[in-house]
């Protein structure tokens, strides 16, 4: 299939209610223009060399979705052009980006990643720590962040219920805090979960933006 079929057919797949985030890491360009010219709009990169490089050369109406581990010395190649961060895993990452982003004179959209997954080489904050960083976040020291929601990735296994459980436990907790210490912040309101072997679980278990590449590509 093309990749202009593959689009269409993951497209039948999820709500309109849920953003594909189209995970373009080590896709040549053509490619994502292929995609681009499907109508695709927001890609996502794990590495910050290949996300700039791609920015620079790519159409300016795509919206670059940082998703992989973040290095807090690379923020600063990414903080003028991101349209949002979805691996914030330590609260001195987020004060990298707040003043990279009032370099930039811009308000970056960032996502906690939450750790779910039994795998230790996850990165994340516990429930416990989230939950305490949220309920007293400090929003006149972030004047350049908004914090837009959670991320979280499941074990990498075929066991569909315990995939399934981490999706539930992840979204019991997002709604927990947007009823709780978020109460008062509209944009908190994404739920980044689901890649291409779990998306469809993510999708059932409340997800809204969903990071997809294999089954694209």
């Amino acid at each position: 299939m093309s990749i202009a079929e593959n689009f269409a057919a993951i497209k039948k797949e999820i709500p309109s209610s849920v953003k594909l985030i189209a995970v373009s890491k080590t896709q040549p360009h053509e490619s994502i223009k292929q995609a681009f010219d499907t109508g695709q709009r927001l890609f996502g990169e794990n590495r910050v060399q290949e996300l700039t490089d791609k920015y620079q050369s790519l159409p300016k109406e795509l919206e670059w979705h940082l998703i992989g581990h973040l290095q807090k010395n690379k923020v600063k190649f990414i903080a003028p052009f991101v349209s949002m961060i979805h691996s914030v895993d330590e609260v001195d990452l987020l004060k990298v980006i707040q003043k990279e982003a009032e370099k930039a004179k811009r308000v970056i959209p960032v996502l906690l990643q939450i750790h779910i997954a039994e795998e230790e080489t996850k990165y994340g904050f516990d429930f416990k720590e989230a939950e305490m960083f949220l309920t007293n976040f400090p929003a006149e020291l972030f004047s350049n962040i908004q914090l837009s929601g959670l991320m979280g990735m499941a074990s990498f296994s075929d066991d569909h219920e315990k995939v399934r459980n981490e999706f539930k436990g992840l979204n019991e907790f997002f709604k927990k805090m947007q009823n709780g210490p978020m109460k008062s912040n509209p944009d908190f309101k994404e739920l980044s979960m689901g890649m291409s072997g779990d998306f469809q679980i993510a999708i059932e278990e409340g997800s809204t933006m969903v990071r997809i590449g294999r089954r694209l590509f």
